[in-house]
């Protein structure tokens, strides 16, 4: 994961924040989406905070065949980005401050997949008027 560096967000604006995100080969992520109900999705939270997190986007699914369970499971694998659309109120209090999150993910290979893990996130942003 590679938090974007020297952030600066505008009080009363808006601001796309990109989280690059690179899985070893030969794993995969379910996707925000997965193919079945009992699979755990993708999935990145923001605790409230200088800015309120109105969207996060997620790139297109793969479909991928792998040797369980027998249909197509949607996956992302390889780098991609997660990106979160966050408004910050005009009264925001101006200087450095901090995003805090959870990305929610369990990663799979072919033939099992690993204990479901919370990885916390931060990043550093300058409040400016």
């Amino acid at each position: 994961m590679t938090p974007p560096v020297g952030l600066v967000l505008k009080a009363g604006g808006t601001s796309e924040v990109k989280l690059k995100l690179a899985l070893r080969a030969g794993y995969h992520v379910n996707s925000n989406t997965p193919s079945d109900k009992y699979l755990i999705p993708l999935k990145l939270t923001w605790n409230p905070g200088p800015a309120q997190a109105e969207e996060v986007v997620f790139p297109k699914p793969e479909m991928e065949k792998v040797a369980f369970p027998p249909n197509l499971l949607s996956v992302f694998t390889g780098q991609f980005e997660l990106v979160t659309r966050f408004k910050v109120p005009a009264n925001a209090a101006p200087g450095p401050s901090a995003l805090i999150g959870k990305l929610r993910y369990q990663a799979c290979n072919d033939r099992m997949c690993l204990a479901p893990k919370n990885l916390d996130v931060a990043m550093q942003v300058d409040i400016v008027r």
